[in-house]
């Protein structure tokens, strides 16, 4: 049989040059090239390296023991928590985290993980005594979800587990303290409008 030839031509095998792709490697290349980013990169580890020690501190156990990159897996599968509840709870509260799987979960959609990066709050000015307080945060949100899911009757529901969240005013509080807190770190680009008094 004979082949044509543009079978091995875009859309098969090739394509064409995508100068934005080519301009946005070349633009990040660039960065981490420079001084500023390995400083910020540094920061990032050791931000993650304090939130991890303060999570331990409290026996709440991080899957490796701590972290050496920007990322740590906090471990529930000790407790009586999941990964998902403990992810809506801090997003009520203006904490974002993502459930995870670690080894012994065995929901798919409720693992007994939650992963937490330090690169975003890193880019807004976090440092290490910050990253403490976030711990705290952290580990509030925590044991606000061991005594929600505690107050429940045995074998609740998610909305059940929602509702009662929502009522929570401890929650509520904790939202408050969390916002007030990252008020003073501005995202990066962003410029405040300056009222005159």
């Amino acid at each position: 049989m004979e082949r044509k030839i543009n079978d091995a031509v875009f859309p098969g095998l090739q394509g064409g040059p995508h100068e934005n792709a080519i301009a946005a490697v070349a633009t990040a290349l660039l960065q981490v090239n420079s001084d500023e980013f390995r400083e910020y990169a540094h920061q990032v580890v050791k931000n993650a390296k304090r939130l991890a020690e303060v999570l331990m501190s409290h026996d709440d156990k991080i899957v490796t023991g701590g972290t050496d990159n920007h990322l740590i897996l906090w471990d529930l599968t000790h407790t009586t928590i999941h990964g998902g509840e403990l992810e809506y709870v801090l997003e009520l509260a203006n904490i974002s985290t993502n459930k995870n799987a670690v080894y012994g979960s065995t929901r798919l959609f409720n693992p007994k993980g939650l992963r937490i990066g330090t690169p975003a709050l890193t880019s807004r000015g976090f440092t290490e005594d910050d990253m403490t307080i976030v711990a705290e945060f952290l580990h509030r949100g925590y044991e606000l979800t061991v005594q929600i899911t505690s107050s429940l009757a045995k074998g609740y529901k998610k909305d059940d587990f929602a509702k009662a969240c929502h009522e929570s005013e401890e929650i509520k509080a904790m939202k408050v303290e969390v916002e007030t807190f990252a008020r003073s770190f501005p995202f990066p680009g962003y410029i405040r409008e300056v009222t005159k008094e």
